[in-house]
């Protein structure tokens, strides 16, 4: 499977949006995977979601939507006065007509389940100030958490942690994983992964030609070199493996015994 990177996720976007698909039909979807991945992690009991300025905060807003609707206690908690919100993500706001949480550590409270829909994959400065103090809290309360597209504070494409990061949980992403959901020490605070279809056309791909796949026999099956019934050590290779001294023959070890097995 493709995995891509912040900048070929947005591209997958606008190709989708340039093909016909409004991106708030985009945002829609992303909600309600977000909402489906809730009631999958905790079945029962108030559900918090922690919504930042952007467009992931959009999604967040959707999911609150949705899950009040189903009948879910929801509290929302806002990084930024609602009036401060544009585009998509405004419009997910119009659709949560309840009040919105000031942005306050103490206001988190002990939901059974806390949505993190702060800042997704396009983080590119560090964590400090009033959201690293949240995360701090996110982090401390005890609850599961469902992080949305990636846990906050971790950078989508490096993987990097910037500064300090959300430990989620579980993580639903959209389209295709990105390098942070596979590498380390981004993989660390993902939890589980389940990544939702959210209406984007494969076809993107053929335009975006990403480079990175995650590793999966399929890719490599039919190329494994499996012995033949007439097949014998001498056909196989031949390995000689140099060691540093008395101290230092841990690689050259590894090494050989990976060789003898496989066969050399």
């Amino acid at each position: 499977m493709e995995v891509l990177t912040n900048a070929e996720m947005q591209r997958a976007d606008q190709l989708s949006i340039a093909a016909g698909t409004p991106g708030f039909k985009l945002m829609l979807s992303a909600g309600q995977a977000v909402a489906a991945a809730a009631n999958a992690l905790v079945e029962e009991g108030p559900i918090l979601i922690v919504a930042g300025p952007g467009n992931n905060g959009g999604d967040g807003f959707v999911a609150a939507a949705e899950l009040a609707a189903q009948g879910r206690e929801v509290s929302v908690i806002l990084m930024c006065e609602r009036d401060q919100l544009q585009g998509d993500a405004a419009s997910a706001a119009r659709g949560w007509k309840h009040p919105v949480l000031p942005f306050n550590p103490q206001a988190i409270g002990r939901p059974a389940l806390i949505i993190d829909a702060l800042f997704g994959a396009g983080l590119s400065r560090p964590v400090d100030g009033e959201a690293g103090a949240m995360i701090e809290a996110i982090n401390a309360n005890g609850a599961p958490v469902l992080a949305v597209d990636l846990p906050s504070g971790i950078n989508g494409t490096s993987a990097a942690v910037m500064g300090m990061a959300v430990n989620a949980t579980e993580t639903v992403t959209f389209f295709r994983k990105k390098p942070a959901h596979l590498l380390l020490p981004g993989r660390m605070h993902c939890g589980r992964v389940r990544v939702a279809d959210i209406g984007i056309d494969a076809q993107v791909l053929d335009e975006i030609a990403p480079q990175t796949f995650e590793n999966d026999p399929d890719f490599w099956g039919a190329a494994f070199p499996v012995p033949r019934i007439d097949g014998h050590k001498y056909a196989r290779g031949h390995v000689l493996a140099v060691s540093g001294d008395a101290a230092a023959t841990g690689a050259a070890r590894l090494a050989a015994r990976g060789s003898l097995r496989a066969g050399a």
